[in-house]
């Protein structure tokens, strides 16, 4: 009985939520630069530990030294950095549950997590969609990862500047997004940050 009521709650949350009456809400110009700050920055601190030196420059008769410095602090680190960061997007979902730009985060989302489980449990879902395409990015999803990539390209200059001379003084969310990006425009979703503990005290009631 527990499961078919739970069946029901999902269903009608998905047939008759937001969403469907509202059509598809894509990723606002703050949310996507959010996002993209976030993703950057994380991976400039995956590869920031290394203590690396590498030699640049080149000398045909090898007379001339190279010129090195710590990989750390090079340009390569952050070419290497940012050409992939707009590809990190796909590994987010759409959280339909939640209201603000904490909507786009990794991690299969409360309501799949309960259909899912409701499937294996040999509960019929019907969505309207197959079954192999429920993970799959969404159409958020995958126009975030397109504003990301335009992003990026308009803005290249600001995001080095930042890495050369502000890095250790600013976060990126802020040099990039609330002075560049939003400057003069609403940037409050920069600092939303998704509250657990409402969410888990939600799922218990």
């Amino acid at each position: 009985m527990r499961e078919f009521v739970l069946f029901m709650l999902y269903v009608g949350f998905v047939i008759c939520g937001p969403e469907e009456n509202e059509g598809v809400k894509y990723a606002s110009q703050c949310e996507a630069c959010k996002i993209l700050a976030t993703e950057l920055e994380t991976r400039l601190s995956e590869t920031g530990r290394s203590h690396d030196v590498i030699e640049l420059g080149y000398s045909v008769d090898d007379v001339k030294p190279k010129k090195r410095t710590e990989y750390r602090k090079s340009e390569l680190r952050l070419l290497e950095s940012m050409e992939y960061v707009c590809d990190r997007i796909l590994e987010y979902n759409i959280h339909k549950e939640r209201k603000d730009s904490t909507r786009f985060a990794k991690g299969m989302s409360q309501t799949f997590q309960t259909l899912h489980g409701l499937v294996d449990k040999g509960v019929k879902v019907d969505l309207g969609i197959p079954y192999e395409l429920w993970d799959k990015p969404s159409a958020e999803i995958t126009q975030m990862k397109t504003q990301c990539e335009t992003m990026l390209e308009n803005f290249e200059n600001v995001i080095e500047k930042w890495y050369f001379n502000k890095q250790a003084e600013i976060p990126l969310i802020k040099y990039l997004c609330e002075d560049q990006v939003l400057k003069g425009k609403d940037h409050k979703c920069l600092y939303e940050m998704f509250d657990g503990s409402k969410a888990d005290a939600k799922q218990e009631l």
